[in-house]
């Protein structure tokens, strides 16, 4: 079985629709959108250890929150795929309010891998980090030290 350029590019609709729906803080649309794979692993744009497995409900519904009043804009970078496998190295700009952060512009590099599960494709990766307008390599080694960057 080969994978199409069709699916490739409704991956990627489906993904930018997706994180459009997350970032607005429509959890539900979200979850509808991307099923998650049993083993699903998650490198938050926040750091810290990776999620691994299903994410809980009470995490899905702190997100209805986290997230708010956000647009979305997906820049393919590139696409990979084979018989049951396909990743996405995408730019996503986001222009949303997060947390305690007033809306602001964010643009994350991302890596998402979709894993084909039966006759459907389910996210089993997401690799985020909010360095899409670079940093020096003293902020960079800042963060890896773990202080805040200048």
């Amino acid at each position: 079985m080969t994978v199409s350029d069709r699916e490739v590019a409704a991956l990627v609709q489906r993904s930018a629709d997706a994180n459009a729906a997350l970032l607005r803080g429509d959890v539900d649309q979200y979850r509808a959108s991307v099923p998650l794979t049993d083993d699903f692993t998650l490198m938050s744009p926040f750091g810290g250890a990776p999620t691994h497995g299903q994410i809980a409900e009470a995490r899905w519904q702190a997100m209805k929150r986290f997230f708010r009043n956000g647009s979305l804009e997906q820049e393919l970078i590139q696409s990979w795929a084979t018989a049951d496998m396909v990743v996405l190295a995408v730019i996503e700009r986001c222009r949303v309010e997060v947390g305690d952060v007033p809306l602001q512009d964010w643009a994350l590099r991302v890596t998402l891998v979709y894993r084909r599960v039966g006759a459907e494709w389910r996210l089993a990766h997401r690799h985020a980090d909010p360095l899409g307008r670079g940093v020096s390599v003293e902020q960079a080694a800042a963060i890896a030290r773990g202080e805040a960057a200048a």
